[in-house]
């Protein structure tokens, strides 16, 4: 059984979701990309990340083919561009992202980063689609702490901070993840195996990989997920990584397996900028 997360509005989502950065590019074909997202969700992984900003919005349309039928069983996620995030635009953007995924809803819509409209109009925006039913909860992606201080001020409405949280990307927990841990709100992890395949070259990953008859890949998904309140996103397409990601969900790390991963890759010992991709 996947572990869940609970938001802070009480709805409880799955720990260990799917990223989509990447597809709806033609890099594979698109069925088979939704046929990953729906084996995925087979699994257990019914979380599904997504944004405008992925393929110019191919890859919400293939999210949209692989729900199609079973949309009540997905916890959809997607992501609207800054320069879009006026009160305004942002209706705009998720009408044209609601019809790309074939739903009438959003379950979670994030502000994808930072830009120049005031968080306040943002929020308004967010609040307003959420009034109508066409999203559920709102949240950002990409803010560091300070940001987040600033963000608490406009409304405490903010159900998740997406940020870049890897073995080999620990800033955040310095403060943000304590911040968003002290408030209920969960952080979500996009590129938890990292953005190539450096991290997963790990020795000491390798070794702990070894002593549970797993993966590196698999142990750096157990280590971002040992924290109750990260959810994690993985980006897989094909089915043996789909199902190996869905299995390191069962994958508990001793207190020398973490150390081990400390020694090689160590935590902050001073607040860093926020390590984005």
């Amino acid at each position: 059984m996947m572990r869940r997360v609970r938001l802070p509005d009480g709805t409880k989502v799955a720990a260990l979701g799917q990223g989509t950065w990447y597809m709806g590019e033609g890099r594979r074909p698109a069925a088979m990309e939704a046929d990953a997202l729906r084996l995925g969700i087979d699994l257990g992984m019914t979380l599904i990340d997504t944004a405008e900003m992925y393929g110019d919005g191919g890859a919400e349309k293939v999210v949209g083919a692989a729900v199609a039928g079973q949309r009540d069983k997905v916890f959809i996620v997607s992501k609207v561009y800054p320069h879009n995030a006026s009160r305004a635009g942002v209706a705009k953007a998720c009408a044209r992202s609601l019809q790309r995924l074939g739903t009438d809803r959003i379950d979670l819509y994030l502000l994808h980063w930072r830009g120049s409209v005031p968080l306040a109009e943002t929020v308004a925006g967010f609040e307003a689609l959420r009034e109508q039913g066409k999203i559920g909860a709102w949240g950002v992606s990409n803010f560091d702490t300070d940001d987040l201080e600033e963000l608490a001020g406009v409304s405490a409405a903010c159900a998740t901070d997406q940020v870049l949280y890897n073995p080999a990307a620990r800033g955040i927990e310095f403060d943000l993840l304590a911040w968003c841990g002290a408030r209920g709100v969960p952080v979500m992890a996009y590129s938890p195996l990292g953005h190539d395949t450096r991290l997963l070259r790990s020795p000491a990953l390798g070794r702990v990989a070894a002593r549970h008859g797993a993966t590196p890949d698999q142990i750096a998904l157990a280590w971002g997920l040992r924290h109750p309140h990260v959810i994690s996103i993985p980006k897989a397409g094909d089915p043996a990584h789909i199902r190996r990601n869905a299995a390191a969900a069962g994958i508990v790390l001793t207190a020398e397996d973490l150390a081990e991963i400390d020694a090689a890759h160590p935590p902050p010992r001073r607040k860093q900028s926020l390590d984005m991709l």
